[in-house]
């Protein structure tokens, strides 16, 4: 890759040194100046900022971006791998009869032990294999009631029309699309009506930490140990989702080839998650949360990764070109027509479906799935399930139904205990089988190495965010050049116009020795300080490498040296303005610290294979802290790098007590911890320390699965002296 050269114009390139300059200062930019980075801005929030959708130029563009999605959104809900499915164990009991559709009570388990709920709507008198509808509900509920003066202001409004059956809008929904000839079930969001067993209160309105579900060994929702292997209320509840579809399908009378999904608000939200990652979908009808604005402000609708570098309109986007419909309101949606709806209508266009997606503008009601609204959905599913009604389809009147007829739990079927430690015992379920599916990745031979790259790795490359294709174009701009002592030092700023991010970077070339075309990325915890010593003299190591020819090359990444403007190293990760407490807030829409350095990793290495010092060949060092980092932009850097040295220091993800630390990686628990970024560097050549035998033993398994174990080489010396260990062994290459 070829970097364009931008000269300042104070350059000073020196051929001798000068009384005025300290060649052993390793300061790029002048004192009290930080570099021109766009993360040093505003984190992104969910509310507030713009999440546009550009449509790809080319369907195959269009469909490496979709692949890429759908991955995102698996790994960030804990679903990729997806989870076994066990039986759901499903009871049908209670029927209600009404004049043209029954009503049954309905409870399984889409996981062991626990529960979802519902009410599963039928038509009367249809024979055949029917179209079945899943329903998810919003934040209004399942058993949602406008109530008597509320109902009567809403018809006056015209945003109603009938003062029984409207007041429950949700059931109004399931009950027309029964008499419309469709199997639906509409199950309840956790802590909402018989969803009992984890509290509304945990799962939508958590606020602070809870010191007692904070723990290493026993966790629950938004702990730390949560986070790191990917556990939310949204993943959760898109596994339910899954499981509702599950239940749905598996009726005999119920056409699995024709299902619809549709929901509001909350329900819109994962109307769009299923909608995304499930083949059984074949219409769609979000409803009020497919916007460019705010992306959805419940903990159940966020969740870490989920959102980065994306919107709530792409995530729609993922449904085609299958047929989806919408409408615009006087909410966050209100300007869908000018911004999103168009990019989906361009996209459905590109690939040859552009009569399939709909958005009508309603931005005269606010926030609503309303009886106006409705009547749209009725219509597109009524055209897209091909139920062969006379349009327009009119929702007509009905019964509602009682407490005793809508409440699942009863004598006869007696509700599950609201035990806190049920959300315990389920995440110990869930850490037990994820653990064992990954265990089971751990590579053998060629094919399970391949697949072990495909899951982990891929999981990943989704957690950091940045493949080395990704990098984009690097803008070098010159600061100072000089000769020394027989080296020579340059300073540049580097940028990638593409991300906005601007790196101070030091580079220390041979002059007495021949150059070998070989240079050296030394990655230090304490950023490019530490190539020299407090004498200001470069330290012995550095020129050790210097002296055998190579060049070498250090930068201050994200929050180190020069992105310090008191110099303080950074202690604590940057979070979002949002009152609550949840990692999903902060990482479900801006990259972990973590990865942003692993990104400044992968500009660097992107900048030492272009044609600015011609080497040949580059070799990454990981440093005093650094290992971590320096492992993942090995992974991702692939063949590129020929070889690596790191020291890990014993590090593991597992250990952290906050996400709020600067090492904190959503997911990297799940997928193996650092061990497991180790093997994936295989078959790179691959020096480490750190580490021991038992713990490098996945490590020692993927390089002997390459049939390359003798390109790695665990040190288990002493921890001291490990940057003159790696020096001897870059040398002896």
């Amino acid at each position: 890759m070829k970097c364009k050269l931008y000269v300042a114009a104070t350059i000073a390139i020196l051929a001798a040194v000068s009384a005025e300059v300290n060649a052993a200062d390793v300061r790029v930019l002048p004192p009290g100046q930080v570099p021109n980075d766009r993360r040093l801005g505003p984190l992104k929030e969910l509310s507030g900022d713009y999440f546009p959708f550009e449509v790809p130029k080319s369907r195959q563009q269009w469909e490496q971006r979709q692949a890429d999605l759908k991955r995102r959104i698996l790994v960030a809900t804990g679903l990729w791998p997806m989870p076994d499915k066990t039986p759901l164990n499903p009871v049908i009991h209670g029927r209600v009869d009404r004049d043209d559709f029954t009503v049954d009570k309905v409870h399984f388990e889409s996981y062991p032990g626990h529960f979802v709920t519902g009410l599963l709507f039928k038509p009367k008198d249809v024979t055949g294999r029917l179209p079945g509808v899943l329903c998810p509900h919003g934040h209004g509920g399942r058993l949602q009631d406008y109530g008597g003066k509320g109902i009567r202001e809403m018809i006056v409004r015209g945003a109603e029309r009938f003062e029984g059956s409207g007041r429950y809008p949700k059931l109004a929904r399931c009950a027309q699309l029964a008499r419309m000839g469709c199997v639906t079930f509409i199950f309840d969001m956790i802590g909402y009506a018989d969803s009992v067993q984890i509290s509304r209160e945990v799962a939508h309105s958590f606020s602070k930490q809870r010191p007692e579900f904070d723990t290493k060994e026993n966790w629950g929702f938004f702990a730390t140990q949560a986070e790191l292997r990917l556990q939310s209320i949204m993943g959760l509840q898109t596994w339910n989702s899954i499981r509702a579809l599950d239940f749905l399908c598996g009726l005999p009378e119920v056409d699995s080839k024709r299902i619809g999904v549709t929901g509001g608000s909350g329900g819109g939200t994962q109307t769009i998650l299923l909608c995304a990652i499930d083949p059984r979908p074949v219409v769609a009808f979000p409803n009020g949360m497919v916007s460019t604005d705010m992306q959805g402000g419940c903990t159940c609708e966020n969740c870490s990764l989920l959102r980065i570098g994306t919107g709530n309109v792409e995530l729609a986007a993922l449904f085609a070109p299958r047929p989806q419909g919408m409408t615009a309101a006087n909410d966050w949606t209100k300007e869908m027509m000018t911004k999103g709806y168009p990019e989906l209508k361009q996209l459905y266009a590109m690939l040859g479906a552009q009569r399939d997606v709909m958005c009508h503008p309603l931005t005269h009601f606010p926030h609503n799935y309303n009886y106006v609204s409705r009547a749209l959905m009725y219509s597109w599913f009524n055209k897209h399930l091909a139920l062969g009604l006379e349009e327009p389809v009119v929702e007509e009147d009905w019964s509602a139904l009682t407490e005793a007829e809508w409440t699942v739990w009863n004598d006869e079927h007696p509700r599950p205990a609201d035990d806190p430690d049920h959300e315990r015992r389920l995440l110990r379920y869930v850490t037990g089988e994820s653990d064992r599916q990954i265990v089971a990745l751990t590579p053998k031979d060629a094919k399970s190495l391949a697949r072990f790259r495909e899951i982990v790795g891929g999981a990943f490359e989704t957690i950091i965010g940045r493949r080395l294709d990704q990098v984009g174009s690097i803008e070098r701009r010159q600061i100072e050049e000089l000769d020394r002592d027989g080296y020579r030092y340059r300073k540049d700023l580097l940028g990638t116009r593409r991300h906005g991010e601007e790196l101070p970077v030091m580079s220390l070339l041979p002059e007495r020795t021949p150059a070998s075309k070989q240079i050296v990325l030394w990655i230090d915890g304490q950023g490019k300080s530490a190539l020299v010593d407090e004498q200001g003299r470069i330290v012995r190591e550095i020129r050790q490498l210097l002296d055998a020819g190579m060049t070498v090359l250090s930068a201050d990444l994200l929050y180190q040296g020069e992105f310090l403007p008191g110099g303080k190293p950074l202690t604590k990760a940057r979070a979002s303005s949002n009152p609550h407490a949840y990692a999903g807030f902060t990482f479900g829409y801006n990259h972990p610290l973590f990865a942003q350095r692993v990104h400044d990793i992968l500009t660097l290495v992107s900048f030492a294979r272009s044609d600015q010092f011609g080497s040949e060949h580059i070799h990454l060092v990981g440093v005093n802290g650094a290992g971590p980092w320096v492992a993942a932009a090995l992974v991702l850097a692939g063949a590129v790098v020929d070889s690596a040295a790191i020291d890990t220091g014993g590090f593991r993800f597992a250990n952290l007590e906050s996400y709020r630390d600067v090492n904190f990686l959503p997911g990297a628990v799940k997928y193996g911890d650092l061990p497991a970024l180790l093997a994936l560097c295989a078959p790179q050549r691959l020096w480490i320390c750190g580490e021991t035998a038992e713990s490098s033993g996945i490590v020692r398994a993927a390089y002997t699965a390459a049939g390359k174990s003798q390109r790695l080489n665990v040190d288990e010396g002493q921890p001291g002296g490990v940057s003159a260990r790696i020096v001897k062994w870059l040398v002896s290459l």
